[in-house]
């Protein structure tokens, strides 16, 4: 899979499963109140379930993965897709099982807050059990 970014630093282990690498290439600001960054999940790697106060914008860039709000269905996510995640929304995303995946974040309205972290998503959730 073609990298767009440099791999960046390794999320940490209380808030990924698996490797995800992490770069950010815009840092939040008051005049632009808004984070950008790139996020390699290696095949099934995955976020924690987290929230964005100010919502968040993922374009996958790479690869193949998906991506869940809770209480619905887990959505398969490919190169070229778009997700918006409302404030304050309890999701996930990562990588397929066999299939790495990348992704652009967009993080706006950061003067809310950036994200809080969750629980793991559970080997049952991400096979969609």
């Amino acid at each position: 899979m073609q990298r767009h970014f440099p791999k960046g630093k390794r999320g940490p282990a209380e808030n990924f499963t698996g490797n995800a690498w992490n770069i950010g290439l815009v840092d939040a600001d008051s005049a632009y109140t808004t984070s950008v960054g790139n996020v390699y999940f290696e095949p099934g790697a995955r976020s924690n379930w987290h929230t964005h106060p100010g919502g968040q914008i993922l374009i996958i860039t790479a690869g193949v993965g998906f991506h869940q709000i809770v209480g619905q269905p887990k959505q398969i996510l490919r190169k070229g897709d778009v997700v918006k995640c409302p404030p304050n929304t309890l999701h996930w995303h990562g990588a397929s099982p066999d299939v790495g995946m990348q992704q652009l974040y967009i993080v706006p309205n950061t003067d809310k807050g950036i994200v809080e972290w969750k629980q793991p998503v559970t080997d049952q959730e991400y096979n969609g059990q």
